[in-house]
């Protein structure tokens, strides 16, 4: 599975992301409100934000989410920890400009995400952070289920209480 494909529908596409990207993308990510109810709430600070996007980078698997319309930067999303053992990969990192938010632009992209995986594995998981309701609402609105709370650590922050949600493939509509 090539974790970077550009992915694309009638309003949005995802880019693999790029180390270019990195002010368009932190022009979105500099809204405090953006990461109010994740795990770390001052991702809005350039040098927090820098080291979220060098692990974007490290990972392999980041994109670029650009709607289509106006041809904004909107966000971004990536695949990482593809498990061939275990025919799974995660989803997440995914954030939005407020702008964006309760919009159809999150459903169109998880679909194009989860239509490109299925095509390799049989179990997609999400880790959402504990106090992330929004994001929890959402991931369930598209069929996951919650399955365990789990510590995570990411890209050089410490480990914080997750949420971890699965789709099954034969699950997906």
């Amino acid at each position: 599975m090539n974790l970077q494909p550009t992915l694309k529908d009638d309003s949005v596409v995802l880019y693999p992301l790029q180390k270019t990207d990195f002010e368009e993308l932190y022009k979105v990510a500099s809204d405090p409100l953006v990461w109010e109810q994740h795990p770390n709430k001052d991702r809005y600070k350039r040098e927090v934000f820098q080291n979220f996007f060098d692990g974007a980078m490290q990972s392999k698997g980041a994109f670029k989410i650009v709607d289509i319309a106006s041809g904004e930067t909107i966000g971004s999303t990536r695949f990482y920890d593809l498990d061939t053992n275990n025919n799974s990969v995660l989803i997440g990192y995914t954030f939005y400009g407020r702008n964006y938010w309760g919009s159809s632009y999150n459903p169109k992209v998880k679909k194009l995400m989860m239509d490109y995986a299925f095509q390799f594995v049989d179990t997609i998981y999400f880790h959402i952070g504990e106090n992330n309701i929004r994001s929890q609402k959402a991931i369930e609105r598209l069929g996951a289920t919650k399955v365990r709370e789990i510590e995570v650590a990411y890209h050089g922050e410490p480990e914080k209480l997750n949420f971890e949600y699965c789709i099954n493939k034969k699950d997906w509509k």
